[in-house]
């Protein structure tokens, strides 16, 4: 039986020079997101450089690891498909009021009952499966998409807080960026098209270097050795700490379900199985407690990696895992993770302003499954109406508790998904759709 060698099948496994490039262009798009929560944190709560190093390199083990297990699962743990994983900046805030409160320690033990808990919403979601019809799931990944294009222009302009935001320097690295991706992705063939993003911010790199806007000391500074330390602060248990981790859980189980249907939806044109979800949701879970355990934050679907597979229609699990390897190994070796370090932010938003809008485009192609005419379109006006106004004027929700500002103000995602599910169980069917349905 001949090898499937193809990049664009979920089973295939292309030849090394080919799965390579196409697995690091993953990494470079989820590097810094990986590790940037955990830097916050730990610079509010206190926490020491030395241990802060380690938590790092703990964090690129723990995202590897669990992309692996996405990928080629741990009996019904896992999705199996090409899915990256990298600690998720939604727990950020939770995580810094809890830690505020009651240490670190606290944050752990949260995100520990937090991950298992989610990793039982894994077992039924099948139950609930018929919440997730097409225009929810659509709606979900749209507003993924539309809430991160603004993250890909900071990124493009500098990076958030860079002394030279929105200088011509970095607008201009990130164009070249931009249109080396583009064309290379619609004018070449073969590894050329589907590794435009690795050749985009190579040629990005470069430019940058040649521009003095690389500052290589933290590559010449990091250690050749490490070994990532478990259980470095411990746990500890509080209900009200534990009941806030939960509803963020939630949170990242309903994003984990776009992130899903974005994966299948643009790589292979299908919705998501019963399969695909239960063992996407139980990996976030359980891959979630496991962070914990390595003292990490939790972790969840990357969706700036859902938009390449959408951009690329690359679906081998083989790329993605080729590209997990990289993290697991830049574990133990520092010098690997500084060297993502310093690729400045604007090269890697060249890029990514393109992957986030394929995010959205591939919930577009959910929404419009069917006729976007009647109940549908009430679904998405009012839930992506709401959702996206609330994610970008948070200030509007400013009556309520900080709990709750936490959950429905923050990207509107929560918001878009949660008025979805609803509008779509209270909301009568079209008489056309009932007559197709009962025929």
């Amino acid at each position: 039986m001949k090898k499937n060698t193809s990049p664009y099948h979920l089973d295939g496994v292309p030849e090394l020079k080919t799965a390579l490039p196409l697995g690091l262009q993953h990494i470079l798009a989820m590097f810094v997101s990986n590790i940037t929560p955990i830097i916050i944190v730990a610079g509010v709560l206190g926490i020491s450089p030395e241990q802060k190093t380690l938590l790092i390199q703990a964090s690129m083990l723990v995202a590897g690891l669990n992309t692996l297990i996405q990928a080629y699962t741990i009996g019904p743990i896992g999705a199996r498909l090409p899915i990256v994983v990298g600690t998720s900046f939604a727990f950020v805030p939770v995580a810094i009021s809890i830690g505020m409160k009651y240490g670190f320690e606290g944050v752990l033990g949260a995100a520990l009952v937090g991950g298992i808990f989610e990793g039982l919403l894994g077992l039924v979601i099948k139950k609930v499966r018929k919440f997730f019809p097409p225009i929810v799931t659509g709606v979900v990944v749209l507003s993924i998409g539309l809430s991160l294009l603004p993250v890909g222009i900071n990124s493009f302009a500098g990076g958030v807080g860079a002394a030279d935001f929105g200088s011509l320097e970095n607008l201009f690295i990130g164009t070249v960026v931009l249109v080396t991706v583009v064309f290379f992705k619609q004018f070449t063939k073969g590894i050329l098209s589907t590794g435009s993003i690795f050749i985009g911010t190579i040629v990005g790199f470069i430019i940058a270097i040649i521009m003095g806007k690389v500052n290589l000391s933290p590559l010449m500074q990091a250690e050749y050795l490490t070994i990532p330390k478990p259980m470095m602060f411990g746990f500890s248990f509080h209900l009200d700490a534990i009941l806030a981790m939960i509803l963020m859980f939630v949170v990242s189980a309903v994003e984990t379900v776009g992130d899903m249907s974005g994966v299948t939806m643009g790589g292979a044109g299908r919705e998501t199985t019963d399969r695909e979800l239960s063992g996407g949701i139980l990996a976030d879970g359980l891959g979630s407690a496991f962070a914990a355990l390595f003292s990490v934050l939790p972790t969840t679907s990357f969706s700036q990696n859902t938009g390449i597979i959408a951009m690329t229609g690359i679906m081998s699990r083989f790329v993605v895992a080729t590209g997990a390897m990289f993290l697991v190994v830049g574990a133990f070796i520092p010098k690997i993770g500084a060297l993502f370090t310093i690729i400045p932010a604007s090269v890697i938003g060249g890029s990514l302003v393109m992957v986030f809008a394929m995010i959205s485009i591939s919930g577009i192609n959910l929404i419009t499954k069917e006729p976007l005419v009647g109940r549908n379109a009430v679904i998405l006006a009012v839930s992506l109406g709401l959702g996206y106004g609330l994610g970008n004027v948070p200030a509007a929700l400013n009556i309520f508790p900080e709990s709750i500002k936490l959950i429905f103000g923050g990207s509107g995602i929560v918001v878009s998904g949660t008025i979805a599910v609803f509008l779509n169980l209270v909301l009568p069917l079209d008489e056309k759709t009932v007559v197709e349905k009962t025929a």
